[in-house]
């Protein structure tokens, strides 16, 4: 659901190969955060019926930090500096939301899933055909993601108490993370 009227101007960034390392660096740096808070929400949940969804998810999420990490070799890319932020504020937000309760837990997925869902699009909408490789891994992964938050729907998700206001917050702090990704 990108607005592409407000798609980010990549350019100042001096070709697409350094666009790619952009992405590759705030990719990994999400991905791993997002593989923190289900372990997060594993430590609370993991024994309860959402338990299996939330270890499914996070496998998923798995791949696609170890796609990231193999491309930061490849590539030579700096992995951000701010690794050590994320995985701890990764982890205190998985548990955090999993304490409140199972159907905040799933809003935490619902809010951070429709950011990486807008940033995908924006990253695969700048993305020519020299990168077309990351392009198409960038497009696979976005389809996990939106399947996700689907997933954190149907479990109640915009159900849980606060919704509005918990899924603003998370919004917030989704963007934030990934504007200090890209250049830390």
């Amino acid at each position: 659901m990108t607005n592409n009227n407000k798609l980010p101007n990549y350019s100042g960034l001096k070709s697409q190969k350094d666009l790619a390392k952009q992405f590759i660096r705030v990719d990994h740096a999400g991905e791993f955060g997002a593989k923190r808070i289900y372990e997060g929400q594993l430590a609370i949940l993991g024994d309860s019926k959402d338990g299996d969804t939330i270890r499914h998810m996070k496998e998923q999420e798995q791949v696609h930090l170890t796609t990231f990490e193999n491309l930061i070799v490849e590539r030579k890319v700096r992995p951000t500096v701010l690794y050590p932020i994320w995985e701890i504020a990764g982890f205190a937000l998985g548990v955090g939301t999993a304490l409140l309760g199972p159907k905040a837990a799933m809003a935490c997925t619902v809010a951070v899933e429709e950011v990486i869902d807008e940033h995908y699009a924006e990253q695969s909408s700048a993305l020519k055909d020299e990168e077309k490789d990351l392009r198409e891994t960038i497009d696979k992964f976005r389809e996990e993601e939106i399947e996700h938050r689907d997933t954190a729907i149907e479990h109640g998700g915009q159900e849980a108490i606060g919704y509005p206001v918990m899924r603003k917050a998370i919004r917030i702090g989704s963007k934030a993370a990934i504007w200090l990704s890209e250049r830390f």
